[in-house]
């Protein structure tokens, strides 16, 4: 078996005793609509699945391929999704800490050690927040691919309801396409109205 560097620093934790290790990240800060989503994982002590790697340096084949290898070998996986409603609400960067504070919660078994990927919570376990820590840590890459995937297919589940604005392939970010389509075709329920390019619409949803 060949280990990466991003194991590394798992490997430290289980050598002083931690038994679980939970990683979590999110998926979906910059996107103008749909919701952030943010997972929480704990693989198995030993464990290593060759190319997890941060989410947005995989192609959508290699996640998919990597989401269902994780899913199998996890011990636990928690998704949180949080609606853009609230996102407008507590900002993007208090949802995505709400949605990783909700993931961990809802782990069992209850982690002994929290890795996060730059996010510090307030939880009454230890908690690392770890810059680049999908590029640094195995378990918090491993949450990167479930939250991103995650977004991902709900994206394109929007892209059915909605067909008009493309949001199976740039899943909500303001790409040239999207500003486009928002343009042409007027605002959505799935919209975040405190992001910039939406401001100018005063919240005025369109129930399509």
């Amino acid at each position: 078996m060949k280990i990466m560097n991003n194991y590394e620093f798992d490997a430290k934790f289980y050598l002083e005793g931690k038994e679980y290790i939970a990683g979590t990240d999110e998926a979906g800060r910059g996107p103008l609509a749909g919701p952030v989503v943010a997972s929480a994982v704990i693989m198995p002590k030993g464990c290593y699945i060759e190319g997890v790697t941060d989410s947005k340096k995989l192609s959508e084949k290699k996640r998919k391929i990597l989401k269902k290898q994780i899913e199998a070998e996890a011990l636990a996986i928690v998704t949180v999704f949080i609606d853009e409603k609230t996102i407008d609400e507590i900002n993007i960067y208090e949802a995505s800490r709400l949605a990783m504070t909700k993931a961990i919660k809802g782990l069992r078994p209850k982690p002994d050690i929290i890795l996060s990927d730059a996010m510090p919570l307030n939880l009454d376990i230890e908690c690392i927040p770890i810059i680049k820590g999908d590029q640094k840590s195995f378990a918090i890459a491993c949450a990167s691919i479930i939250a991103k995937e995650t977004r991902d297919e709900y994206m394109r589940i929007m892209d059915r309801k909605y067909p008009n604005y493309g949001f199976a392939k740039h899943k909500g970010y303001p790409t040239k396409q999207h500003l486009a389509a928002l343009a042409n075709n007027g605002v959505l329920p799935i919209y975040r109205f405190t992001y910039a390019p939406l401001s100018k619409y005063s919240n005025k949803t369109q129930d399509k």
